[in-house]
């Protein structure tokens, strides 16, 4: 994918810009129940501005297209995404609509609980893509995600395919994935239950893992990777499935751990890395994250990822197999789903 007159890969994303409202509990509520001892913070995410950000920090040029409030939170979105080198020239404003907000509780063990109230994302339209044609010039990849209008996903896919621009999408919340985008997408990225909802299949190990990626390979995307939580990824590419071995790290925060994996994973595979490599890449990524607190600002550096892999050399390796394949892997059921 990479352009050879460059040194660093052009990532254009598309998507949504939130602010973070995170309380830190000892446990996640019950329904109905109140839990006390929580710490409050502010901070900037969204699907799409968080792998914007990720993929900036992991190496990419990065342009952003969205939209936020004139508000304070839609300032500080947009503050965040420029102090980290993403490129806002695309980013538009409505007064009319106000930023995007998550709220978010995240227990002692890292997991945590989200509602989103999507403002100024859902106004975010197939003109304002076609406005913003500029960006797609001379772009090594497009990554999407389903946080801003089904419409405007599918307009952006239409137009990078068209252009010869290989498009990943990560496809959350699965439930406003199409039949007609995913026969515009090169790389398709669920996780467990995104790849559970869009096939109908329970996924409670790597042979099933491998069989809901053909199926959803079979819908248009040429390569699919589901994403395994702690136990890395599934990838599924010209009829095989390889297995990549996660990370062993304490989670402290796993929210936009999936966000940061796909945006290191756009930056690997537009400066060429074979697919596996490339998901080496963006696993190191997301395993750093989950060690820190917070969206965006647990996105690690180029530096980081690369001396992160250096010093776990040993899961390197990966395990191809046949997707339908008699075996008896490891029950992935229980792992945290925060790719």
């Amino acid at each position: 994918m990479k352009n050879a007159h460059r040194s660093k890969p052009v990532i254009l994303v598309i998507g949504s810009a939130n602010i973070d409202l995170t309380i830190t509990t000892p446990r996640l509520p019950r329904p109905g129940e109140t839990v006390g001892g929580g710490k409050f913070t502010t901070t900037a995410g969204g699907k799409g501005a968080n792998q914007a950000v990720a993929a900036a920090r992991a190496g990419g040029l990065v342009r952003f297209v969205a939209r936020v409030g004139t508000d304070a939170f839609g300032r500080q979105s947009l503050d965040s995404l420029a102090g980290a080198g993403v490129n806002i020239r695309a980013v538009f404003q409505t007064p009319r609509d106000p930023t995007g907000v998550a709220l978010i509780v995240v227990g002692e063990n890292g997991e945590n609980s989200i509602a989103v109230a999507p403002g100024a994302n859902d106004a975010l339209t197939p003109n304002d893509v076609r406005k913003s044609a500029p960006a797609f010039e001379g772009a090594d990849a497009l990554l999407l995600q389903m946080e801003v209008p089904p419409a405007t996903v599918e307009f952006a896919a239409r137009t990078a395919a068209a252009r010869g621009i290989p498009v990943i999408l990560n496809p959350a919340p699965a439930d406003r994935v199409t039949g007609v985008l995913l026969r515009h997408v090169s790389i398709l990225t669920p996780n467990e239950s995104e790849a559970a909802a869009l096939t109908n299949l329970p996924i409670d190990s790597l042979e099933t893992a491998g069989q809901a990626a053909a199926r959803l390979a079979a819908r248009g995307p040429k390569s699919v990777i589901i994403t395994l939580g702690a136990r890395g990824a599934l990838v599924w590419s010209e009829g095989q499935s390889t297995h990549i071995p996660g990370h062993n790290v304490k989670p402290v925060d796993t929210t936009a751990a999936g966000d940061i994996f796909n945006g290191a994973l756009a930056v690997g595979l537009a400066e060429g890395l074979p697919l596996t490599e490339a998901v080496r890449f963006a696993n190191a990524a997301a395993a750093i994250s989950v060690t820190r607190r917070g969206a965006q600002s647990s996105a690690p550096t180029r530096r980081e990822i690369e001396r992160f892999l250096r010093r776990n050399r040993s899961v390197a390796g990966s395990r191809p197999s046949a997707p339908c394949k008699k075996r008896t892997p490891p029950n992935v059921a229980k792992t945290p789903a925060y790719l």
